[in-house]
């Protein structure tokens, strides 16, 4: 079985949040950080040199598994990506009240914290969170 190359590991998420550029991106990363712990119960870990993430859950998929964050976020250049494992389709009611994003199969774009709905965000990742909880195996 081949590993994911994007492991958990010891980096300093503080140090990897304070190098994000813009400027923009660390602040809503230092936001969505104290958010993201009291959702998840969890302190937020490095996953790979570019995630930062909350709890992990174990998967198999054609015989191959692995682990990955429950949930976490990445402040990339482009957009803030926040990850959402289970996808949109089910919290469409909370995705109409968020305000201004993109999104991809599990991941929410945000180019702004201040374009979405902070405390629908909150919501739709406490749900998410509890959602993945019930479907694998979590720590």
């Amino acid at each position: 079985m081949s590993a994911l190359k994007t492991q958990q590991n010891n980096g300093d998420v503080l140090a990897f949040i304070n190098q994000a550029q813009p400027a923009q991106r660390q602040s809503d990363a230092l936001k969505l950080l104290p958010i993201m712990e009291k959702i998840s119960g969890q302190k937020a870990t490095m996953w790979g040199t570019s995630i930062v993430g909350f709890g992990q859950y174990h998967y198999t998929n054609t015989g191959k598994g692995g682990s990955w964050p429950i949930t976490g976020f990445s402040p990339r250049k482009n957009a803030l990506t926040i990850y959402v494992m289970p996808g949109f389709e089910r919290y469409k009611p909370m995705m109409d009240k968020l305000g201004k994003y993109t999104t991809g199969k599990s991941c929410l774009y945000v180019k702004k914290l201040n374009d979405i709905n902070l405390e629908v965000l909150t919501q739709l990742l406490k749900t998410a969170y509890k959602d993945m909880q019930a479907m694998y195996e979590t720590d």
